[in-house]
């Protein structure tokens, strides 16, 4: 019998010295064919779980899905390796509504269909439920200055909020390798060395409620857009270190994993260490200080004072100030406690 005649132009995938390379992988520069590139994406990310030790069988595992690339590539390649591998996980889909229009209530809209897909059951967490306030509102009433750490604060907790609803055992996210390249930068720039071994854990968290796992974390962006924009954000730190990352790739494209290596093998001294945890006094979420981030910013908004909080801004008292009238119809703080759990 014949053999498979060659293609004629370009140069033969590197893997099975076939079929015609389709593209150059960013990560190791090889020159692979499509099928090739979906099979060592796939069995690279189910390399890193196994090693790893992410998963046990029969756990529950949220995924935290916003609808964007990096979330709905990691719902269909964890929900596709958990059948091929059997790895025995109950898997959800876990969104976050932070009331942003013409960009939140589109990308949920992607979220919804990846359940029905995907066959995934979805939780939908907003922020006017578990705070009283949209970002809509927040930056009508703060501006774009400071709308980040807003956004972020209320965010991180909304997840674990969501995650304790569904009483998942694990939540993943889709932080990929230029993620976590640009976090190594952010707090080495920063002079936040402490923080360097916990952004480059896969797992954080495991002392905590919900561990959080990070599968994408040798995964370059461009790759997971290769496998199939914040409109409250042009002032964010992280966007000047992404581009500065950007142009060292350029130069050397083994540089996010290098940077993701150099963080990984920091030796921090033992007079350098993290805030010990502690409770929020006032809503019972994860702390180091008094009173939780989230805590201290709702108290901001809710007495007309949204910069409170921010920079070297602190709460001076644990009691509202009862004079103060309340906006955009939200309870006080007592009422609408930010960081309960069995809500």
């Amino acid at each position: 019998m014949a053999a498979a005649a060659k293609p004629k132009n370009g140069r033969l995938c590197s893997i099975c010295n076939d079929r015609r390379a389709a593209l150059k992988r960013p990560k190791t520069l090889e020159q692979i064919c499509r099928e090739c590139f979906y099979a060592v994406f796939e069995d690279e990310i189910h390399k890193v779980i196994v090693e790893n030790q992410i998963f046990k069988p029969g756990e529950r595992i949220a995924i935290g899905a916003s609808g964007g690339k990096d979330s709905t590539v990691l719902a269909y390649v964890l929900s596709e390796l958990n059948r091929r591998h059997n790895y025995g996980l109950d898997l959800f889909l876990l969104s976050v509504d932070e009331g942003i229009t013409g960009y939140r209530d589109d990308s949920l809209e992607t979220v919804k269909r990846n359940e029905i897909q995907y066959g995934l059951p979805l939780k939908v967490v907003s922020y006017k439920e578990l705070y009283g306030w949209t970002m809509d509102e927040i930056v009508k009433l703060i501006g774009l200055k400071n709308n980040c750490t807003f956004c972020g604060v209320f965010r991180r907790q909304a997840l674990d909020r969501g995650a304790a609803l569904l009483k998942v055992d694990k939540l993943v996210t889709g932080h990929n390798a230029d993620d976590i390249a640009e976090t190594v930068l952010l707090n080495i720039l920063r002079g936040d060395i402490a923080r360097l071994s916990r952004c480059t854990s896969i797992t954080t968290g495991e002392d905590g409620p919900i561990p959080r796992c990070k599968p994408f974390k040798y995964t370059y962006e461009k790759e997971i857009v290769i496998y199939p924009f914040s409109i409250y954000s042009p002032n964010a730190y992280r966007g000047f270190v992404r581009e500065f990352i950007k142009d060292l790739e350029r130069i050397r494209p083994r540089a996010i994993l290098d940077i993701i290596k150099s963080g990984e093998d920091f030796r921090i001294s033992a007079s350098t260490k993290m805030p010990e945890q502690g409770n929020c006094e006032r809503c019972g979420y994860i702390s180091s200080q008094k009173w939780c981030k989230a805590c201290v910013l709702l108290e901001g908004l809710n007495r007309g004072l949204p910069k409170l909080g921010i920079g070297r801004s602190r709460v001076l008292s644990n009691e509202p100030n009862k004079d103060t009238k309340q906006t955009n119809g939200t309870k006080n703080m007592q009422s609408k406690q930010c960081g309960t759990l069995d809500f």
